[in-house]
């Protein structure tokens, strides 16, 4: 497997396995993993910083779709975008844009910076739209 096909497998691993078993996402990180949220001011630096961020994320999650639009790698680089819906219904999602109970709409974008077959840096860029709003015929 080349330096490409590995860093998209790596992500990929990352990807699907994130919701199911966060403790098996963490080896997929180098050390001085750091996780950053830009549109919600979120910061989180070293695994066990992410695990608590995933272990209260999730599960304030549910009915979740994810669809994959398109996924693309350099040998130091990965881009991941996609859309996923789900309706919010907990505090886990820190700074999250809309009330619990919503059913929202999220294009998410996530660049990794790989170093060493792992993932060194994650940014995920959120796009927020409250289906709830969209459906009562508000455009957010």
């Amino acid at each position: 497997m080349n330096t490409i096909e590995h860093n998209l497998d790596v992500v990929d691993r990352h990807i699907q396995g994130e919701a199911r078993d966060v403790d098996s996402i963490l080896d997929l990180y180098t050390d001085d993993i750091v996780l950053e949220v830009p549109g919600r001011g979120l910061r989180f630096a070293g695994r066990d910083a992410i695990r608590a961020n995933y272990l209260a994320m999730w599960p304030s999650m549910a009915e979740v779709e994810l669809q994959p639009l398109d996924r693309f790698a350099t040998e130091h680089r990965v881009v991941d975008d996609m859309i996923v819906r789900m309706r919010l219904v907990g505090p886990g999602m820190t700074n999250a844009p809309v009330p619990i109970g919503s059913r929202v709409e999220l294009r998410l974008i996530h660049h990794f910076t790989m170093r060493d077959g792992l993932i060194a840096r994650e940014q995920v860029f959120e796009l927020w739209r409250n289906l709830d709003e969209t459906d009562a015929g508000v455009r957010p």
